[in-house]
């Protein structure tokens, strides 16, 4: 009966605990809080899906720990009239090959599913877009390669009060439903190509040629950075992503031949090791 009492104390708060918890969720929640939506590309839904489940497992594995130390204040603690220590219990092998088990499986678990994702996302496709991506201190440079027009982008400016205004970053144009290779290279320090939406980045490494490849399938605007750190204005390499409409699409592309950005920015003037600046070299692409 003293044992049953117990227990109802211990369970009882929890169930109400996680009841209240889970009936508050909100659709942000229910994610992960991860800053996007289900379905803004072909990857989105199996990263957020991992993610979450992750949590839950390991939520579980916060609520053992917790309701086993719970557990051993509550049920072995001093009695009142008790003098001394409590018995001491040295070994418990089906404890030990418990918490030895259930770790490694853990283990293994996240690893095999996130080994089984990384390996989707990475995977080569055969691209309908191409698009290639420098990231030079501090902004980002954009060819897109099949059109043979580019786009030069510049450090976000600061305002009067100091704040970054970000009211004109540069901005990559995808058509929402193709799949989409993106070179990407450095012309100066390593970078990291983020789009925060995607749920995925790249690093962008000098001399070094890496490969990202994505499907938008949701219009919209999407928040883009460098993730790594590459000096002193980092935090202004800021860029925006637009998924828009084969149409829209078409329609920036003629924008820039009518600004007269035909060709690609090529590496021919990348930071050399003599600590030479930035410039963007136009070649024709023919």
């Amino acid at each position: 009966m003293r044992f049953n009492r117990r227990l109802r104390w211990i369970t009882v708060p929890v169930a109400v605990g996680v009841a209240f918890v889970l009936a508050g969720c909100t659709q942000q929640q229910l994610l992960g809080f991860l800053p996007t939506t289900r379905g803004a590309t072909n990857h989105v839904d199996s990263v957020i899906g991992l993610w979450v489940t992750s949590w839950i497992v390991l939520l579980g594995v916060g609520v053992l720990t917790w309701g086993s130390i719970i557990w051993a204040i509550v049920v072995y603690r001093r009695r009142r009239g008790q003098a001394g220590l409590p018995v001491q219990l040295r070994y418990n092998l089906p404890v030990e090959i418990f918490y030895t088990i259930v770790p490694l499986i853990l283990v293994l678990g996240f690893f095999a599913f996130t080994a089984k994702d990384q390996a989707d996302i990475e995977k080569p496709v055969k691209a309908d877009q191409t698009i290639e991506v420098f990231g030079k201190r501090w902004a980002w440079d954009f060819n897109y390669v099949d059109e043979n027009v580019y786009y030069a982008g510049v450090q976000a400016p600061t305002k009067a009060d100091g704040e970054l205004d970000t009211s004109n970053l540069p901005t990559l144009y995808l058509p929402v439903g193709k799949n989409i290779e993106i070179k990407l290279e450095s012309r100066d320090v390593a970078h990291s190509f983020w789009v925060v939406g995607f749920l995925y980045k790249k690093d962008v490494i000098p001399g070094k040629t890496n490969y990202m490849y994505v499907k938008p399938e949701k219009t919209g605007t999407y928040e883009g950075k460098c993730a790594e750190f590459c000096g002193e204005y980092h935090s202004s390499m800021l860029f925006t992503v637009k998924v828009v409409s084969q149409a829209d699409y078409d329609a920036y592309i003629a924008s820039l031949k009518q600004k007269g950005n035909t060709g690609q920015l090529g590496p021919t003037y990348n930071t050399n090791a003599d600590g030479d600046t930035d410039q963007a070299a136009v070649t024709s692409g023919k």
